[in-house]
């Protein structure tokens, strides 16, 4: 069975557009924070692995499918976890729920090369193959 991290944050008013709902470029940010709640349920402190071994996730790719507005001060559940990795390339999915009903707000995907310091593709040590499932 594959880790899952599942986050709950709390909609900021700041977070809203004009017509009151979440603006839809905040939901690729909930998912960076689903993403590095993964690696410490995963065993790892992302800041860890850039600071000690000079590995990076870079967003090769990212997407996200909008199913229902949240709202200010909505409680949102983010549910993150690996969907497919090797030694060069990881992708995390994600789900957005409301908290309160469990209305699904949002699905989406990020695919990251794994690269080093001066941002070329590298290959994921092996320490950390056991938390991406390799």
């Amino acid at each position: 069975m594959k880790p899952t991290a599942e986050t709950r944050i709390r909609v900021r008013y700041a977070e809203t557009d004009q017509m009151g709902v979440v603006y839809y470029a905040n939901y690729l940010v909930w998912m960076e924070v689903g993403r590095v709640e993964l690696c410490k349920v995963c065993g790892f402190n992302y800041r860890d692995m850039e600071r000690e071994d000079g590995i990076f996730l870079a967003v090769a790719e990212a997407g996200c499918r909008y199913r229902s507005p949240a709202r200010f001060d909505d409680e949102v559940i983010i549910k993150t976890w690996i969907e497919e990795a090797s030694t060069r390339i990881v992708v995390f999915h994600y789900e957005m729920r409301v908290a309160e009903d469990d209305r699904l707000l949002a699905t989406g995907h990020t695919r990251h090369v794994f690269v080093n310091r001066e941002m070329h593709r590298a290959q994921l040590p092996g320490k950390y193959h056991p938390m991406f499932g390799l």
